[in-house]
């Protein structure tokens, strides 16, 4: 099968997955469900980038499918945007602003995590390969 395809149809299969579970977070928790989607995926995609990088194994298609299709479709920077607008709107302010900068810093944090593990974790099963 044709690389191009094989991505193109991975993106969308995982992207299927990704979108789904985080619709599922939401139905659930609501405006938390977001929130977990996004720190979520803030670590899976340090995760997943840096262990491919470190284990150098890793099929393409499966790369691009789990990186852009799942963590693209899972995490939602509009919703967490239309969530602080709404807090906003509502009046709650303080809730607002703790929601946008927690979301920010716990990201990060949660990116600076994935990316240590997956190096680690890529490391030794690429020494074992």
């Amino acid at each position: 099968m044709n690389k191009k395809i094989e991505n193109y149809l991975s993106v969308g299969v995982f992207a299927f997955f990704g979108g789904a579970l985080r619709a599922y977070l939401n139905l659930v928790w609501s405006q938390s469900g977001t929130f977990i989607a996004n720190i979520l995926g803030c670590f899976l995609l340090a995760f997943l980038t840096y262990f491919f990088i470190e284990f150098r194994e890793g099929r393409d298609w499966l790369v691009t499918g789990l990186s852009t299709g799942f963590v693209g479709a899972f995490t939602t920077f509009s919703s967490f945007h239309l969530d602080t607008l709404k807090q906003l709107e509502n009046g709650m302010h303080s809730q607002a602003i703790l929601y946008f900068f927690s979301s920010i810093f716990i990201g990060f944090l949660c990116a600076y995590l994935g990316m240590i593990i997956g190096k680690v974790l890529g490391r030794k099963l690429a020494i074992k390969a």
